[in-house]
């Protein structure tokens, strides 16, 4: 049996997200996504795993709460965060680990598992978080309708 994951803060959820789950999705027998919490965003961990519960009700969410702050690729930091993951991961037999990151290979080398490289280059879809955080009306086309307005009224209700 095939079992995929993926990680992320989904701040917000958008289209490269979505393309990297829908190939998890498509590829797996089981397919995981690990939304991990942050402070880059006023919508809270549960609402950006409902966005994808929604979009997608096959994958399973674990929610990775209270994450270490020491992020980075020098070996320490990758220890600290692989340590984190496992802990989450511990009752799953995963075999692939789905991402667009450096860290990548770190993860699937520490767990003994595949990594699938998807859009690394960024090539089909040309966002990040951070772009859309930064100008999100200039970005929409980037995100789903209901990310949107729960972003859009996050900002009007708060500083975003």
């Amino acid at each position: 049996m095939k079992i995929g994951f993926t990680i992320g803060k989904f701040a917000p959820l958008h289209k490269g997200h979505q393309y990297l789950i829908e190939k998890g999705i498509k590829e797996m027998d089981e397919f995981y996504v690990i939304v991990y919490e942050t402070n880059v965003i006023d919508i809270e961990i549960e609402q950006r795993a409902k966005w994808i519960k929604k979009l997608y009700p096959k994958v399973k969410i674990l929610l990775a709460k209270n994450p270490p702050s020491q992020y980075g690729l020098d070996e320490e930091s990758v220890k600290i965060q692989i340590d984190y993951l496992k802990n989450i991961i511990k009752d799953i037999s995963v075999t692939h680990f789905y991402n667009s990151e450096p860290y990548g290979k770190y993860v699937a080398k520490s767990l003994d598992i595949k990594e699938i490289q998807v859009d690394r280059l960024r090539e089909k879809y040309t966002i990040s978080g951070t772009k859309i955080r930064e100008n999100l009306n200039e970005n929409i086309e980037y995100i789903e309708e209901i990310v949107y307005r729960e972003i859009k009224s996050s900002k009007e209700n708060k500083s975003y």
